[in-house]
């Protein structure tokens, strides 16, 4: 019988600590670390460490979930530098985009540790819930040997491609076109409102029409119509993705012009209401501040 592969996790954050904890309700062993204070982010079930060097000591796989490129870039640095390592794949649910997903993929190859990019989407909800999709970026053998955990966290787990970063494409592209339609669908439903219509009346037609999207499904019934404003993901952290996307769009060549716009309205509603949920970009817009053509 093969040995059991034992899992890392480093970031017990909004997203990093569901996830782990799914990991560890799984009945997988778990190592857990977070800088922040890992006792109190820890599930029970998961083995809790008081510094990274102690998770990858134990851990066959570490999953990063970090905020942003520098800080997974620099995490990627300490993981080299740690010589008492049984890790030999580190698997990053960060969304960092493609540039910083590369660079971790060579600091990590020169210590022959493989890397694979897999950044999640589904918010906080999905984390706890375990309905997020995460999407990879890397050798799919590697993939589908980690299939088992990936769908202990998971619902929807996908291979995208063989090139660390591809998964950062696939997650910048999704949150672009989430922000999008939520920026557009509050635009539409100001305007019907204008109009004398009543807001589930609206609703009721766009979602088994053509307009029908995320926004219209779950954020405006359930998350602004209602004045919860709770569809839990803040206006920083998107306005860092479709900025990823917008810069990465724009190495690449291809058109941006929307990207730029959504870019500026959520960057606007982050600065207008810094720490707020997304749902709340709904306010921003109809207090007329978002940017004009």
């Amino acid at each position: 019988m093969a040995e059991q592969r034992t899992y890392g996790f480093i970031g017990l954050g909004a997203m990093g600590g569901p996830m782990a904890e799914n990991i560890a309700k799984a009945g997988l062993p778990v190592h857990v670390y977070d800088a922040a204070g890992t006792k109190e982010r820890a599930h029970e079930k998961a083995i809790a460490h008081d510094s990274l060097a102690g998770v990858l000591a134990n851990a066959d796989t570490v999953f990063l979930s970090l905020p942003d490129g520098p800080i997974c870039t620099a995490v990627a640095k300490e993981i080299v530098q740690v010589n008492d390592r049984k890790t030999s794949v580190v698997i990053d649910l960060s969304t960092i985009g493609t540039a910083a997903a590369q660079e971790i993929d060579g600091i990590l190859k020169d210590a022959k540790i493989t890397y694979m990019d897999a950044p999640v989407s589904g918010g906080r909800r999905g984390a706890i819930n375990a309905t997020i999709a995460v999407m990879v970026g890397g050798p799919k053998a590697v993939y589908d040997d980690h299939l088992e955990v990936f769908k202990a966290f998971a619902k929807n787990p996908f291979h995208v491609g063989e090139e660390p970063g591809q998964g950062q494409v696939v997650k910048m592209l999704n949150n672009f076109l989430s922000a999008t339609a939520l920026a557009a669908s509050s635009e539409a439903m100001l305007f019907g409102l204008s109009q004398g219509l009543e807001a589930q009346a609206i609703l009721d037609v766009v979602n088994v029409s053509t307009g029908m999207n995320t926004a219209t499904l779950d954020k405006l019934p359930n998350r602004i119509m209602s004045g919860t404003w709770d569809a839990g993901f803040t206006n920083k952290l998107l306005a860092k993705d479709v900025r990823l996307f917008f810069e990465n769009s724009t190495k690449a060549g291809t058109p941006n012009s929307i990207g730029n716009l959504v870019t500026q309205i959520f960057e606007g509603a982050e600065k207008d209401r810094p720490g707020s949920d997304i749902s709340l970009v709904y306010k921003y817009i109809e207090e007329g501040n978002e940017p004009k053509i």
